[in-house]
C-alpha cells in the first residue's frame, strides 16, 4: 500500500545526490587567481589562449593549482597572493608588450577552491551580495561636452546633405566649438539656406553674421534641445550599461544617476571584476570613412609623413591603410546589427540596418564614390580598428549594409552584440573604482548563519520530541529542503544577500508546517480507527490539497514581491519563491519515501511512532 515504484525512488535519490553535489562548492571558500580577458571586441579568448597562458607560467616557473577557460576569459588559480602577483606580472608582460594599447585585460581575482571534478560539472558556489561579501563600486563621469560635439558633427553632416539636395551653393560647412558655421558667396544663397534649414530642423537656432567678406550662417542648439540632449545621454548610457551588465549575469545590480552627469554602478557579489570594468568602459561605435587611394600618399604615411586630413590604420590582415579623417557616417544612424553570412561567399558577416537619414547619406556617398574604397571602423576606447575596407561597386540603397571579410562566426556575433547593445550616447570615464567591503560585515554573516542554525536545531528538537520517529523523518526532509534550496541557488549563480538569509530561515519554518499538517492528519486517521498503513496513505493524500493551497497563495505573494519589488526585496523574493518549490518536493516526496522505507514493506503494524495519539473519551 505504501510503496513508491522503483523509478520514483531512484528519481528522488538522484535529485538529492545532485543537490549534495551542487551544494558542496559553498563549503570550500575562495583562493587567489589571475584572470585574462579580451581588451578589444575583435579579440576573443579561445583554447589557444589557455595553452599560451600555461606556457607563459611554465616558462616563468610559476606553479598553479588549475587553469580554467570560459567563453570570455582564462583564469589561473594559484596557492597564495605572492604567486598571484608574480603570475599577473608574467602574463601581462607576455601578452601586452605595448602597455599603451593592451590587447588583453590581466587582473587579480578570486576563484572557488572547489576540486576540479566539481568545477568540471559546473558546480559553483553562490555569490554573496554587497551586504555580505562586498562587490565592485564604480562612479562614472559622462562627458556631456563630447555628446554635444558628437551631435554638432552629425548636424554638420546633415546640413551638407540638405544643401546638396536643395541645390544651394555654399563655400564650406564646419563645426566650430558647439556651433556649425556655413559660409556663402552671397546673401541670397544664405537666405535660401536659412529657410531650408528652418523647415527641416527645429533644434537649431540660426544667426546671420556679416563681420567678414563672406556671408555666414551660425547654427547652435536651442536651450531646450541642449537640455534634451543631456537627459537623453544619461538615459541612453544607463540603458546601455544595463544591457552590458546583463552579459555578466549580475543579480540585483544598482545603476542610477547621481547628479547631472554622473552614474553610479554597484555590482554585488561580482567575481569577474576585470570583465565588469572592461564591459562598462567600452565605448564601441561604428564609423564609415573613405580610403585615401591617392598615389604616393600611403608611402608618405609609412615614411612618417601622414598627409593632412588622413590617419594611418592597419587592416585585419595586417596591411596598412590610409583613411580620411572625415566621418561619413557614425553608429548613431544604426538601428540594428545582426550576425549572418555573405550571400555570395558564405563568409561570416554582420548585417547593419540604418535609419532614414543614414540610408540617404549612405546612398549619396556610395553613388559619388563608385570604384573607391570605403573603410568601416570600430572605435573602442579611443582606438580605431578597420573591420573591412571594401570597394564600392555600385550605389547602395535601402539602408542595408553588410560588414564582411576576415572574421569568424564568433567575431561576427560579438561585434553585432556590442553594436546592438547600444553605443554610448556620450563617452564615460571611471573616476572612482573601489571594492566595497561588507556593509554589515563578517559578523552579520556569522549571525545570519547562527540564526538559521539555531532555528533549525530548535525545530528539530521539537519535532523529534513531539512526533517521535515521524518527527525525525520530518527533520530529515527539512534538511533535504535546505540542501536543495542551496543547490538551486548555486546552480542559478544567484547572489545571496542578508534578506536572502532571512528568506532561508523563513522557508525552514514554512517547510516544516507541511510536515506538521501531514503528521496531524495521520494522527487524525488513527484516532478515527484507521489501520496504520491506511492512516499513512490517507494522511499524505488528504493533506496534499491543504499544503498545495497554502503554498500557492504564499507563492503568489512572493511573485508579487519579485515583480514589483527592487533591490533587497527582490533578493528576498527569489529565495522565498525557490524555497516554496523545494519545500513542496521535500515535505511530500522525500518524507514519504523515507516513511515507505520504514513502514511500507511491513504487512502488519501494531502502532506508529508518531507521538501520543489522543482519543476522545469512551473510545
Amino acid at each position: 500500500m505504501n510503496r513508491y515504484p522503483l523509478w520514483k525512488n531512484l528519481m528522488i535519490i538522484l535529485v538529492l545526490i545532485l543537490g549534495a553535489v551542487y551544494t558542496l562548492p559553498n563549503f570550500y571558500g575562495e583562493v587567489p587567481a589571475v584572470q585574462v580577458s579580451s581588451g578589444k571586441a575583435t579579440i576573443k579568448i579561445d583554447a589557444t589562449m589557455e595553452t599560451r597562458v600555461k606556457s607563459i607560467l611554465d616558462d616563468a616557473g610559476i606553479p598553479t593549482t588549475g587553469v580554467f577557460r570560459d567563453p570570455n576569459s582564462v583564469r589561473v588559480r594559484v596557492a597564495n597572493t605572492d604567486i598571484q602577483l608574480k603570475a599577473k606580472d608574467a602574463i601581462e608582460h607576455a601578452l601586452n608588450p605595448d602597455e599603451s594599447d593592451p590587447d588583453y585585460v590581466v587582473a587579480l581575482n578570486l576563484l572557488s577552491a572547489s576540486p576540479n571534478w566539481l568545477t568540471s560539472l559546473n558546480a559553483l558556489p553562490m555569490y554573496l551580495g554587497l551586504d555580505l561579501r562586498g562587490g565592485v563600486h564604480f562612479l562614472l563621469q559622462v562627458d556631456m561636452d563630447a555628446a554635444l560635439t558628437k551631435r554638432m558633427d552629425a548636424i554638420a553632416g546633415d546640413l551638407r546633405t540638405l544643401m546638396r539636395d536643395e541645390k544651394i551653393r555654399h563655400a564650406g560647412i564646419r563645426r566650430i566649438g558647439n556651433t556649425v558655421e556655413i559660409r556663402f558667396r552671397d546673401a541670397e544663397q544664405r537666405a535660401a539656406a536659412r529657410e531650408a534649414i528652418a523647415k527641416s530642423n527645429n533644434d537649431l537656432q540660426l544667426e546671420e553674421r556679416d563681420d567678414s567678406d563672406t556671408p555666414r550662417l551660425l547654427g547652435s542648439l536651442t536651450a531646450q534641445a541642449a537640455k534634451t540632449l543631456r537627459e537623453f545621454a544619461i538615459k541612453q548610457n544607463i540603458s546601455t550599461l544595463n544591457n552590458r551588465i546583463n552579459e555578466l549575469g549580475v543579480a540585483e545590480p544598482v545603476i542610477q544617476q547621481q547628479g547631472a552627469d554622473r552614474i553610479v554602478v554597484q555590482l554585488p557579489g561580482v567575481q569577474d571584476v576585470a570583465k565588469a570594468k572592461n564591459i562598462l568602459g567600452r565605448t564601441a561605435t561604428l564609423e564609415i570613412r573613405l580610403v585615401d587611394d591617392t598615389p604616393g600618399h600611403l608611402e608618405e604615411a609609412l615614411a612618417g609623413k601622414v598627409p593632412f586630413g588622413t590617419e594611418l590604420y592597419t587592416e585585419r590582415g595586417g596591411q596598412p591603410l590610409l583613411v580620411r579623417k572625415q566621418v561619413v557616417l557614425t553608429g548613431d544612424r544604426l538601428t540594428d546589427a545582426q550576425p549572418g553570412f555573405d550571400g555570395q561567399t558564405q563568409e561570416p558577416a554582420v548585417h547593419l540596418t540604418l535609419d532614414a537619414a543614414g540610408a540617404r547619406i549612405f546612398r549619396d556617398v556610395t553613388r559619388e564614390n563608385v570604384n573607391k574604397r570605403m573603410a568601416i571602423l570600430l572605435i573602442e576606447k579611443g582606438k580605431g580598428e578597420v573591420i573591412t575596407a571594401p570597394v564600392i561597386r555600385t550605389e547602395i540603397t535601402g539602408g542595408r549594409v553588410q560588414i564582411s571579410g576576415a572574421m569568424t562566426t564568433t567575431e561576427a556575433n560579438d561585434i553585432a552584440l556590442l553594436l546592438r547593445a547600444g553605443s554610448l550616447a556620450a563617452p564615460m570615464e571611471i573616476i572612482e573604482e573601489r571594492t566595497v567591503g561588507p556593509s554589515l560585515g563578517a559578523e552579520n554573516i556569522e549571525k545570519g548563519f547562527d540564526s538559521t542554525l539555531w532555528g533549525f536545531l530548535t525545530i528539530a528538537v521539537f519535532m523529534s520530541a513531539y512526533y517521535m520517529l515521524f518527527g525525525v523523518v520530518s527533520v530529515l526532509a527539512l534538511s533535504a529542503n535546505l540542501l536543495l534550496l542551496v543547490a538551486v541557488l548555486s546552480m542559478l549563480q544567484a547572489t545571496l544577500t542578508l534578506p536572502g538569509i532571512a528568506a532561508i530561515a523563513l522557508t525552514l519554518g514554512m517547510a516544516i508546517d507541511a510536515n506538521v499538517l501531514i503528521n496531524e492528519r495521520i494522527r487524525e486517521e488513527l484516532r478515527n480507527g484507521s489501520s496504520p498503513q491506511a492512516a499513512i496513505a490517507a494522511g499524505y493524500d488528504r493533506a496534499f490539497d491543504t499544503i498545495l493551497d497554502s503554498n500557492i497563495t504564499t507563492l503568489i505573494a512572493g511573485i508579487a514581491l519579485l515583480v514589483f519589488g527592487s533591490g533587497p526585496v527582490r533578493g528576498f523574493a527569489v529565495v522565498h519563491c525557490l524555497g516554496i518549490l523545494t519545500s513542496m518536493f521535500s515535505a511530500i516526496l522525500v518524507s514519504r519515501m523515507m516513511v515507505n522505507f520504514i513502514y511500507g514493506r511491513r504487512r502488519k503494524i501494531d502502532s506508529l511512532s508518531i507521538g501520543q495519539v489522543w482519543k476522545p473519551s469512551g473510545q
